[in-house]
């Protein structure tokens, strides 16, 4: 839509004729020819010039087209939830990750089925979530198949025609039923916050995408309040293995997997990310024979599903996370973990593409053809984690949270460099986070340098030169 504020007004005409008088109204958006609009009452006439003035001296701009301003152009026509949902999947697919699509499908998902018209059952509820997942908001799977899938043809043709317009969001109490559903699993108990959130960022979402079209009057969720389940920020500090832990853990995933014990040893060592591990390749790393090495992360590997992916692979390289896609965070790699990276390298070698930890079809590692040949999937390496800590940990370790994860080891790694006294920018630029996100989820990490931090200032007030009482 063209636009000016360059907008001249004129005066009301009478125009007197044989089927009596009428009022016109004239006027220029930009360099366009005049606009005439003809009224039977001159009241209407001087009410509509009035609406024209009143919205140049506010300086809103003015449709070239129809000479209108934008707060007297016709609203757009609302449509249904269903077909708004689809269309709004199409505009985002190219710019979201497998992950943000696969989460947003979910997300869609239960908010589609919250905005339905009356209190009506779909004939089979799991199979409705099943047909809008994998094919209403799956965007590939349309422009494979436009008309729903036959075992999805009456489920979809069931909520396409009780979908809500999107304009019912308008109202307070349609918005307060759909984050109802949101916060809700299935059996009617609280979801997870998390989970919760994940699909309020879907809705959230999608009503920008609204209300950059026209279909609604305001934000809906800034007037309605409710109240959200609290996330826990800083980070639980039972999950977190000292040196003495981990040391007996890599000591048992080199009896029971040795392929792996590099792969672990880089998020323990160097605070890297399970994803990014899976990405890392041979050309990323500077290995010296003594001390410390450095690795230059490039992306991720994430691998959602083939429906999920552009190219119907199980997984895709992305970018590093909250990242452009082109940018390389350098990692300094601590003497024990360039000796497991070197050791890795001449044990095992690398994939056909370059990388470290791929899939392959023995246990001492023969690789597989190159068109088999993919990172390691996160199965493999949680069944790692799961028989190490089985190993290296006793009974009351193996029964709490210590270390039950693979990325609990990056939150040990984080932890001992904030500890061992690192300033935090450096920590966090190492790590990928934001020095807000670090102080907040590792507060436990830094409050464990009071005691440091006293004999340090201890020590400056007592040296020669120090302040005296």
């Amino acid at each position: 839509m063209s636009t000016s504020y360059d907008v001249r007004i004129w005066s009301i005409e009478t125009i007197t004729g044989k089927r009596g008088t009428t009022y016109r109204v004239r006027w220029v958006v930009g360099r366009n020819a005049p606009i005439p609009r003809t009224f039977s009452t001159k009241r209407l006439a001087e009410s509509f010039r009035s609406d024209l003035i009143s919205a140049a001296r506010k300086g809103e701009a003015f449709d070239i087209e129809s000479g209108l301003p934008q707060s007297m152009m016709p609203k757009a026509t609302s449509p249904t939830w269903l077909t708004f949902a689809m269309d709004h999947m199409d505009v985002k697919w190219a710019d979201f990750s497998p992950n943000t699509r696969k989460s947003t499908a979910d997300g869609l998902t239960t908010i589609t089925i919250a905005m339905v018209k009356g209190d009506d059952t779909p004939p089979d509820d799991a199979l409705l979530r099943k047909a809008l997942r994998t094919w209403a908001f799956n965007s590939l799977a349309r422009v494979k198949n436009p008309e729903p899938p036959e075992e999805y043809r009456e489920v979809i043709a069931w909520i396409a025609k009780r979908s809500r317009p999107v304009e019912d969001l308008n109202d307070t109490a349609t918005t307060r039923r759909v984050l109802k559903a949101i916060s809700l699993k299935l059996d009617g108990s609280p979801a997870a916050a998390k989970t919760a959130n994940r699909k309020r960022a879907a809705f959230s979402s999608a009503i920008g995408y609204a209300l950059e079209l026209g279909f609604l009057e305001s934000n809906p969720l800034q007037r309605v309040k409710v109240k959200r389940a609290p996330t826990a920020e800083e980070l639980d500090a039972r999950v977190v293995v000292n040196h003495r832990q981990a040391k007996r853990l890599l000591a048992a995933v080199h009896a029971s997997d040795p392929e792996f014990e590099a792969f672990i040893g880089c998020i323990y060592y160097a605070a890297m990310r399970p994803a990014e591990v899976r990405n890392l390749s041979e050309l990323d790393l500077t290995l010296p024979a003594e001390g410390w090495g450095e690795a230059r992360l490039a992306g991720s590997y994430q691998d959602p599903g083939r429906d999920w992916t552009d190219d119907g692979t199980l997984g895709e390289e992305r970018g590093l996370k909250h990242r452009a896609r082109n940018s390389v965070r350098p990692t300094p790699l601590p003497p024990p973990l360039v000796k497991l990276l070197s050791r890795h390298l001449e044990k095992f070698g690398t994939g056909p593409d370059g990388r470290l930890f791929v899939v392959r079809a023995g246990k001492w590692g023969h690789a597989l053809p190159a068109s088999l040949s993919r990172p390691v999937p996160l199965s493999a390496v949680g069944r790692v984690m799961k028989n190490a800590r089985a190993a290296a940990f006793t009974e009351e370790e193996q029964n709490s949270p210590l270390a039950r994860r693979a990325y609990d080891l990056r939150h040990a790694a984080v932890s001992t460099w904030l500890a061992a006294g690192t300033p935090a920018p450096l920590v966090a630029k190492w790590a990928g986070h934001s020095v807000q996100v670090l102080l907040t989820v590792y507060a436990h990490a830094v409050d464990g340098q009071e005691d440091a931090a006293r004999k340090r200032i201890e020590q400056a007030l007592t040296d020669d030169g120090g302040i005296e009482g």
